[in-house]
Order: structure tokens, then C-alpha cells, then sequence
């Protein structure tokens, strides 16, 4: 029997520790996004630019997140977590180097641009791994029958944690500049390292030697493409996602087109992840009982509509309203489809499995960014993200037509 009891979920106190930690690193990446789409923009003005952190950063994690699964399924978890966390340290540290250092080493915008896509580059490698360390994790720290509630809980601190990266980061840069965004950030993932401390270690259920290397990644992959409700799950999600990416666009809304500055940029930015805190916490306690693949369907649908009223709009207001209302509709499905994610996969295949959903999730959202910044350069900014939420209904249609298992399913 399912139990749906949040507050019994997190009494468990490593499962508290792991969302902690997750909650400040979370929240310090939000900010370095919203941070990193500002500076690009702001030096170069040229809204493919932002496309291009996004590229940067899924070419390397995207190569790496096969053999990131194995090697998360051949290890032992805790440790690779941390090494990850001190490597995004040491990583986003560098970017010190520009942010303090710009006017005595004379960079110009370009270069310094450059810098900032060379160190995404590396920082997408340790993403490849920390991504899917964490909900690998969680089937071994709660009971199977907390597991959806976990989930639950987990997306809900994405979420929240997104919404306070998003907008604090927008704050920060408006009154502190870059500079100083980025020592905060710095700071919140230290901070995360201190919890994922306190977790227990979690050894792999193999023998290294036993292990064949491109038999273990095919393994993954093969038992995704044999269980049709993830398969079906994981392209609704990429390809919706990398259409309708008009977050990556915000920047250029926020400067051109609604003139509302650092501080209104920092808040659009999270309107859509304020309305999935909204939904995901009344999922929490009201949670979705029959018939989620046909509701996941109606709210991608609901999404790409979302997304075409935002790239019409000329009001602040009415901007930020579609968004909000875009984000309920993805944390709908976001809990839809990490639910049906985690339910359908054994634990000794958990970490690939992972991997590959994480390189669904890459490439919708980085290649998002990127086709979002090249749809900019070709369309217009206000026609790509229409064009965007259009392919994302469409998507959502082609999908629902020709899974019928994804459509029926239930948990």
C-alpha cells in the first residue's frame, strides 16, 4: 500500500540530510544560472550568446552520462557526491578570476565570455554524475511504499529551492553585482557539502571486475527502451521542454521587451517555478490517484499554450502570470513522471537508468537554451517562443497517439 504521509517521510533523518544538502546546492546552481544568463547578455547583448551557455554545458554532460551511470552503479555513492560537490567549488571559483579581476587585466566582453563557456564546459562533466546521484539515492534511504512521497518531496525542494535561486539571484545581482552573486553561491554549495556529510555510505551491489563496461551502460539503455511508459515519459519531457524553453529567453524579455530591469528579471525568472511550489506542495497532501498518464499528457498540452500566451504578451503582469501558470502545469508532470521513473526501475540498474533519464533532462533543458538563443538569432525573440509552445502541443499529441501504455498508466 502507497502511503502519501509527508510529514512520516520526513522523519527520516538522513532523507532530511540529503534534501538539505540538495536544497543549497539547488539553490546556489539557480542562482549561478540566472547569474550567467544576465552576465553573457549584459556583455555581449546578443541573445544566441545565452544559447551557447546551454551548449556548453550539455556537450560534456550528455557524452559523459552513460558512463556516469555505471560508474554511480559500481561505487559508492556518498563519496562520488562529495567529489562532485568540491569539484563544482573549485570550478565556479574560477569564475572569480573575470568577476574581481576584469578591470585590472583589461578583459574585454568577449573574452570574458569565452572563459565563462570554457568553465560550463567542465562544470556540465560534473553534472553528468551529481545529477543522477542524488534520486539514485533516495530508494535506498525511505520504505518502497514512501517512495512516491519521496519523490514528492524531493521535486518540491527542487522547486522551492529554484524559486529562492531564481529570485535571489536576480536581487543579488541588482544590489551587489556580479562579483559578490558569485561568493554567495560559492558559499550555499559548501554549505550543501556539510549535509551530504552526514549520509550514510551506499556500496554498490557489484563486484568491479564482474562488470563488462559498455555491457553495463547497454543495459540501461536497453531496459528503458523495453518499458514503454519510461520511454514514453522521458521524450514527452525532453522534447517539450527543449521547445518550450522560453526561460532561456527571460533576459532578453526582462531588458528589450518588458524593461523591468535586474530586480523584475530575477522574479519573472521564477514565476514558473513559484507555480510548480505552488502545485507540488498541495500534491504533497492531495496527491493524483488515477489516471496520471492521461493528466501528464493534458498538462504538457496546457504547458506549450502557456508558453505561446508569454511570447505574445507585452505586460509585465501577464508575463509573469503565464509563467506561473506554466510552472503548475510542469510540476504536474514533473511528479508524474519521476513517480513513474523511479516505481518502474529495479535498484541495481537505478543509477543508469538515471543517467539516461538525466540526459533526456539535459538535452531539453540545455539544448533548450541553445535552440532557444539560435530560434532568437533566425525568428525574431517573441516568434521562437511561440514557435516553441506550438512544437510543444504538437509533441504532446504525437505522444499521447502512439503510447497508448504511457496514456493508460496508473500508479
Amino acid at each position: 500500500m502507497i502511503s502519501f504521509t509527508p510529514l512520516k517521510t520526513l522523519q527520516n533523518v538522513e532523507f532530511r540530510n540529503l534534501l538539505t544538502g540538495r536544497f543549497f546546492i539547488v539553490l546556489a546552481f539557480r542562482m549561478l544560472a540566472t547569474l550567467l544568463g544576465w552576465w553573457v547578455y549584459q556583455l555581449t547583448k546578443d541573445p544566441f550568446s545565452i544559447g551557447l551557455i546551454g551548449l556548453s554545458e550539455v556537450i560534456p554532460a550528455v557524452s559523459c552520462a552513460l558512463y556516469a551511470g555505471h560508474v554511480i552503479d559500481m561505487n559508492e555513492k556518498k563519496r562520488l557526491l562529495l567529489i562532485c560537490n568540491y569539484a563544482y567549488i573549485f570550478l565556479i571559483g574560477l569564475l572569480l578570476i573575470p568577476a574581481f579581476l576584469n578591470v585590472e587585466m583589461h578583459f574585454t566582453g568577449h573574452q570574458v565570455t569565452y572563459f565563462i563557456y570554457g568553465v560550463i564546459f567542465f562544470t556540465g562533466i560534473a553534472r553528468a554524475f551529481i545529477g543522477p546521484i542524488v534520486p539514485s539515492m533516495i530508494p535506498k534511504i525511505v520504505k518502497k511504499e514512501n517512495l512516491p512521497n519521496a519523490v514528492t518531496l524531493n521535486q518540491a525542494t527542487f522547486l522551492i529551492s529554484s524559486v529562492c535561486g531564481h529570485a535571489i539571484g536576480g536581487l543579488l545581482i541588482g544590489y551587489f553585482g556580479v562579483k559578490w552573486t558569485l561568493v554567495v553561491i560559492l558559499s550555499l554549495i559548501f554549505v550543501a557539502s556539510l549535509y551530504f556529510w552526514q549520509l550514510n555510505k551506499q556500496y554498490s551491489e557489484y563486484k568491479k571486475e564482474s562488470v563488462n563496461v559498455v555491457d553495463s551502460m547497454r543495459e540501461g539503455i536497453s531496459y528503458i527502451f523495453k518499458t514503454k511508459e519510461i520511454l514514453g515519459a522521458l521524450c514527452l519531457d525532453m522534447f517539450a521542454v527543449l521547445f518550450g524553453g522560453a526561460v532561456a529567453l527571460i533576459p532578453v524579455f526582462a531588458t528589450d521587451i518588458l524593461n523591468s530591469g535586474a530586480e523584475g528579471f530575477g522574479l519573472l525568472n521564477a514565476a514558473s517555478d513559484i507555480g510548480s511550489m505552488c502545485i507540488i506542495t498541495l500534491l504533497s497532501i492531495v496527491p493524483l490517484r488515477k489516471n496520471q498518464g492521461r493528466i501528464l499528457l493534458t498538462v504538457v498540452t496546457g504547458f506549450g499554450l502557456c508558453i505561446i500566451g508569454f511570447g505574445l504578451s507585452k505586460l509585465y503582469w501577464l508575463s509573469f502570470m503565464f509563467l506561473v501558470m506554466s510552472g503548475m502545469l510542469d510540476g504536474i508532470s514533473v511528479v508524474i513522471r519521476g513517480t513513474i521513473v523511479q516505481l518502474k526501475t529495479p535498484d541495481h540498474i537505478r543509477g543508469r537508468v538515471l543517467s539516461v533519464n538525466s540526459i533526456f533532462i539535459m538535452s531539453s533543458n540545455e539544448m533548450g537554451q541553445f535552440e532557444s538563443g539560435l530560434m532568437a538569432k533566425l525568428l525574431g525573440v517573441v516568434r521562437s517562443v511561440v514557435f516553441g509552445g506550438t512544437m510543444t502541443v504538437l509533441v504532446a499529441l504525437i505522444v499521447g497517439s502512439t503510447n497508448p501504455k504511457l496514456r493508460k498508466m496508473q500508479y
